[in-house]
């Protein structure tokens, strides 16, 4: 692998429209960029040796927006990743992006304001982070996205109705103000189309699938005026394209995929296989890094300054055991695995503070086969016929609550003493016939017999027989489910408020009435999948401030060293506002901190 650079030979195309504005977080002026072929001839594969830039941008996932922002405003860039591919968790990601206001949503008009987004983020961060964070990527989110659509191919939708994870409190919005890009071409990167990091599920034949095309996909079967319109949609673009000689993705590749072709479009260098060694110092200021590529080390001279993007530490498991919990299993994070927390501890050796490290954005999966990752687990919480139990065989969250939250509910157990030791998802067979399950089991497939046999999923033809299989008191199993059932007929859920929520109703059947979430279990045979806390990723690390800079324990500024992304500690302190907000921030503070770079903040 190693290096990928190339010579800018075309532009994108143009039209010669300015932003101005930049007392609302926009740069000065520069020429819009639209979209043409990316040339497949410009060669790569230059030698590495010591050299100086403007800009080193360590991580290649929201990275890759610093890069192209450095880039348009005029500074010299590199960018070098740990690992042989490019895009990081992005890329492993579902790709959305959590977009107040404008001007994705201002465009679709939904409505919404800075300032309900304002008091939506004060109310759900609660103190957990400076409101100056909070503040600083409400005012940038417009330009950055101007900036990605003058830089890239990308084209952004407004996800309706996928609600804020928090829509009661004050300024949510049921209505949501998550976003998504369209499926993008990957055949645009040409040559460099397989040094893309790997989605979560790869498929021989693409399905360009959203989330907002898998709401309706997932549900197929239960709203099939929806779900086989969205379906053929898909397939056909995916099976079409490739008759085309294109090959489309969506979620967080297709969103990768387009960073990627507008660095290699405006012939920002990316090394690949090149680890974070160490930062450099002059005196008080960061000026640049020394890496590590094929077994020597290189020194990178960074003019303007450094920016960490190299993710969470979600693969140290030393750390997470430290700061987190002795209890997480090693290595289930759906993160990349190249996130083992390289530039939150270069931080830490020059003297900077971290913050949230006991924070990470939990994500509960389907216990893994073994030698393999955990299987995503989406809508399946939230679907009614479900329900979910701990070792004791009873209920302990609101299944259908977003995963961030579901972890965080985990975690506060075991520190109050009540630990959940194990979970097991339990439905029945008109669920099975209902519903996808694991983003790999369509409605009516059988559960593989090799879950079965790694013990990971039981069948049974009553609740007592499951509870004896998946090693719970049948008593107490029985009590919970009957009591459910009860409540489930009601449409209520007077102990965890299952449906109380928009948000929970987002992933529900909108067939079932009165509660989208909730169906009495009856009729077996009966179901039980083994779960696990998984995440997708870390989300605490360095201090940062509003500009993106690094701070010492004292909140002094660390000069000429930034922080985006999951190196940086949550923006948003202890909270997930909504779906893609971890991706949102790393692209807007990408954005932030090459304009501080640049001196225009």
């Amino acid at each position: 692998m190693g290096m990928i650079q190339l010579r800018k030979t075309h532009r994108w195309g143009c039209r010669s429209t300015h932003q101005d504005d930049y007392s609302d977080g926009a740069a000065p002026g520069h020429t819009v960029l639209g979209v043409t072929a990316l040339s497949a001839t410009i060669p790569a594969g230059l030698p590495i040796a010591d050299t100086t830039v403007d800009l080193l941008v360590v991580g290649s996932g929201t990275g890759l927006a610093a890069a192209l922002a450095a880039h348009e405003l005029g500074l010299s860039v590199l960018v070098v990743e740990k690992a042989s591919h490019v895009g990081g968790s992005t890329a492993r990601s579902g790709g959305a992006l959590w977009l107040p206001a404008r001007p994705v949503l201002a465009e679709a008009a939904a409505g919404d304001t800075q300032e309900h987004a304002a008091t939506y983020l004060d109310s759900v961060v609660a103190g957990s982070a400076p409101r100056q964070r909070s503040t600083g990527f409400l005012t940038h989110v417009s330009a950055t996205v101007d900036m990605l659509r003058r830089t890239t191919a990308l084209r952004f939708f407004w996800a309706r109705d996928y609600s804020d994870y928090h829509p009661e409190q004050p300024g949510g919005s049921a209505a949501g103000r998550t976003c998504e890009c369209h499926p993008f071409d990957t055949s645009l990167l040409g040559a460099y189309r397989t040094r893309l990091e790997p989605g979560l599920m790869e498929a021989s034949i693409p399905v360009p699938t959203t989330g907002a095309d898998y709401r309706w996909m997932n549900l197929v079967a239960r709203v099939p005026r929806k779900g086989i319109p969205t379906f053929a949609k898909r397939i056909a673009q995916g099976v079409g394209g490739l008759m085309l000689g294109r090959r489309y993705a969506a979620g967080g590749q297709g969103l990768a995929a387009g960073l990627f072709a507008g660095v290699l479009h405006a012939g920002i260098p990316v090394w690949t296989d090149t680890r974070l060694l160490r930062l450099d110092v002059d005196g008080d200021r960061v000026r640049g890094a020394v890496v590590l590529h094929g077994g020597r080390e290189v020194l990178i001279t960074a003019r303007r300054g450094v920016v960490l993007a190299t993710g969470g530490f979600d693969h140290s498991m030393d750390m997470r055991w430290k700061f987190q919990s002795e209890s997480l299993g090693a290595n289930l994070s759906l993160g990349a695995a190249a996130n083992t927390g390289d530039g939150i501890r270069a931080g830490q050796e020059l003297g900077a503070g971290i913050d949230l490290m006991d924070q990470a954005w939990w994500f509960p999966a389907v216990a893994p086969l073994p030698g393999q990752a955990p299987a995503v687990m989406l809508a399946e919480r939230s679907l009614p016929g479900s329900l979910i139990v701990n070792q004791h065989g009873r209920r302990f969250a609101n299944e259908s609550s977003d995963y961030m939250s579901f972890g965080q509910r985990l975690l506060e157990l075991q520190r109050s003493g009540n630990p959940v030791e194990s979970m097991w998802i339990i439905f029945d067979q008109q669920y099975r016939n209902s519903y996808v399950f694991g983003a790999q089991l369509f409605p009516r497939m059988r559960i593989p017999q090799t879950w079965y046999d790694a013990g990971i999923a039981v069948r049974a033809d009553d609740f007592a027989g499951l509870a004896t299989r998946i090693g719970v008191p049948v008593a107490n199993f029985t009590a919970t489910v009957t009591a459910f059932n009860q409540n489930a007929a009601a449409g209520a859920d007077p102990d965890f408020g299952r449906g109380h929520s928009a948000y929970d109703h987002y992933y529900g059947d909108p067939t079932i009435s009165p509660n989208p979430n909730l169906r009495v279990l009856t009729k077996g045979p009966f179901y039980a999948v083994k779960m696990v806390l998984s995440d997708l990723g870390t989300c605490g690390g360095l201090k940062a401030d509003h500009r993106a800079r690094v701070l010492r324990e004292d909140g002094a500024v660390i000069n000429g060293l930034y922080a985006i992304g999951n190196t940086a500690a949550n923006a948003f302190g202890t909270t997930y506002p909504g779906a893609g907000a971890t991706i949102a921030q790393g692209l807007v503070y990408g954005y932030i901190a090459a304009l501080d770079a640049a001196g225009y903040n």
